[in-house]
């Protein structure tokens, strides 16, 4: 797999998606090759816990679109990078909000940084059920704090910067895609 898909959705009170980051990455690197964001329309209009982070950057001036306009770009692009794997933190509810993709393979980011196992960073101490993942803080706010060191970062609930955050989880605990499992 050459390139492949980190993707993340926020959605409105009504659970539909208002908004999707993705980033293209070299699955050798897993360094981004490019970055897709889009705004939903109407769908935005009902608002939503992280309305607030629907930030335009001045590269996003397109971001609005129709959902049917913007899966057709993003299917496009996922296509013209030859990418077939979609990663996602807590991959099931971003594939259940995105039937369009369901032709793609699912792997959750999460299954291996809540996981003493495979995320050696977590400490000892930590509360763990017997399968050796964490009873608690393993959003990607807590684990990216774990990985890179720093207790100040925040999660923005910016889809594209939240999708650009979970391939930085994926780098940090250094496991290659091909380590993920399909959903």
């Amino acid at each position: 797999m050459p390139r492949f898909a980190v993707i993340d959705t926020e959605t409105t009170w009504r659970d539909r998606v208002m908004s999707l980051g993705a980033v293209i990455a070299d699955s050798a690197t897993l360094q981004p090759v490019e970055t897709k964001y889009y705004i939903l329309d109407p769908e935005f209009r009902e608002g939503g816990m992280y309305s607030s982070a629907l930030i335009l950057r001045r590269e996003d001036k397109n971001a609005f679109s129709a959902r049917e306009e913007a899966m057709d770009d993003l299917l496009s692009c996922l296509r013209a990078h030859g990418a077939k794997q979609v990663f996602a933190y807590n991959a099931r509810f971003d594939r259940a909000h995105l039937p369009e993709l369901a032709s793609f393979g699912w792997y959750d980011i999460m299954a291996l940084a809540a996981y003493r196992t495979y995320n050696p960073h977590i400490p000892r101490d930590a509360p763990l059920y017997s399968t050796g993942r964490l009873r608690r803080g393993y959003g990607v706010e807590p684990i990216l704090r774990l990985l890179s060191g720093n207790s100040a970062y925040r999660e923005t609930h910016n889809a594209l910067q939240d999708a650009l955050d979970e391939l930085t989880i994926m780098e940090l605990l250094g496991h290659p895609p091909a380590a993920y499992r399909p959903l």
